[in-house]
């Protein structure tokens, strides 16, 4: 119990503090060529997840519910990484305006990550189901 804990938490963490961290500075909250329209979106989002993360710690560590934190941050992964997906769509990109991309092996950061931290939680999710009687995953 004790590792998925752990492996949850490290997911969390990395919604809650390592993205507001990679995202308050020039490139995102402060850059000067966004709109304070889209500013303001940014600083909704950053604020948004990291209180669902929070949450979702307290849950994980105070509660001993898993289930709950497990569905809420495969929303915010999850969202990510259909956000990514359907960028096409409404003219978004990971690109920096000098056309620089964060990756990993030629794959964009936030989809490695997100995607690794999206599959990780639903095998947890799904060796919980396969591990308990339903009734007691759903306490």
């Amino acid at each position: 119990m004790k590792t998925k804990k752990v492996i949850i938490s490290f997911i969390i963490l990395l919604y809650t503090a390592a993205v507001p961290f990679l995202e308050i500075n020039n490139s995102h909250v402060f850059n000067p060529d966004w709109t304070p329209h889209a500013k303001i979106h940014e600083v909704w989002q950053l604020l948004t997840n990291s209180s669902i993360g929070i949450l979702c710690l307290w849950l994980v560590w105070v509660k001993k519910e898993i289930k709950t934190s497990i569905i809420l941050s495969m929303l915010v992964t999850g969202g990510f990484l259909l956000s990514y997906s359907l960028k096409d769509l409404y003219g978004g990109s990971m690109k920096y305006l000098d056309g620089s991309e964060k990756t990993i092996l030629g794959i964009n950061i936030g989809v490695v990550g997100f995607g690794i931290s999206f599959m990780l939680l639903l095998l947890v999710h799904l060796k919980n189901l396969n591990t308990k009687k339903f009734g007691d995953y759903l306490k």
